[in-house]
């Protein structure tokens, strides 16, 4: 795939859809439900619930929920993920070629974007649950075609990608937009956000926030 396309520089967008890809299958979890059904606390919020009230809360738009190896009717095990699920602003759209790898799934919400005529999406992860609301609004409002979060000075997500870049996305593998990112830099805007980008792949790794 050619990389080559113009892209225009101090791209803005004025309609935007969040992405939450939620797709895999969180294999090293080991425990008996999925990790992203998994509470961060005894009585608190799951993963997947957390990270999905944050993208919510952040107000920038419709919010689409790509799923994989957890379908929606499994979700919709969960009271209040089924209570979300149920809100007008929340599309989900699965990917049967998740395993494939996460470019895939990208390429299903651009697919959904491009369907509702948006400018633009902000894309994270569902097992990032700390994430933070102001983060997904920071970078929303970015001036490059791409603009991503950073964190201490390194990047992190969420990662705003404008139409004019769907395009050039890999199509398959596990990056995501990194190769993007890595071979077109000029494209990229950084913005300093508050929050953390920890995600959450271990049981190990939820038992060290549970005891912070």
């Amino acid at each position: 795939m050619s990389h080559e396309k113009a892209v225009p520089s101090g791209a803005t967008t004025s309609d935007v859809v969040a992405v939450l890809l939620a797709a895999g299958a969180g294999n090293r979890f080991q425990a008996i439900e999925h990790k992203l059904l998994a509470r961060i606390t005894a009585t608190g919020p799951t993963i997947l619930e957390q990270a999905l009230t944050r993208a919510l809360d952040a107000s920038l738009g419709p919010v689409l929920i790509i799923t994989g190896a957890l379908d929606e009717k499994e979700l919709q095990t969960d009271p209040a993920l089924a209570r979300l699920l149920a809100g007008d602003r929340i599309m989900v759209r699965h990917n049967p070629d998740w395993a494939a790898g996460q470019a895939t799934s990208l390429q299903v919400a651009v697919t959904a974007a491009a369907a509702l005529g948006a400018d633009a999406i902000v894309i994270g992860l569902a097992d990032q649950p700390f994430i933070d609301i102001i983060a997904w609004q920071q970078v929303a409002q970015g001036l490059g075609p791409i603009t991503v979060a950073t964190y201490d000075g390194r990047r992190g997500n969420p990662v705003k990608l404008h139409a004019s870049v769907w395009g050039l996305l890999t199509t398959s593998g596990d990056e995501g937009a990194r190769i993007l990112m890595r071979e077109r830099p000029n494209l990229v805007v950084e913005v300093p956000c508050p929050g953390s980008p920890a995600d959450i792949d271990t049981v190990e790794d939820l038992h060290r926030w549970q005891n912070n």
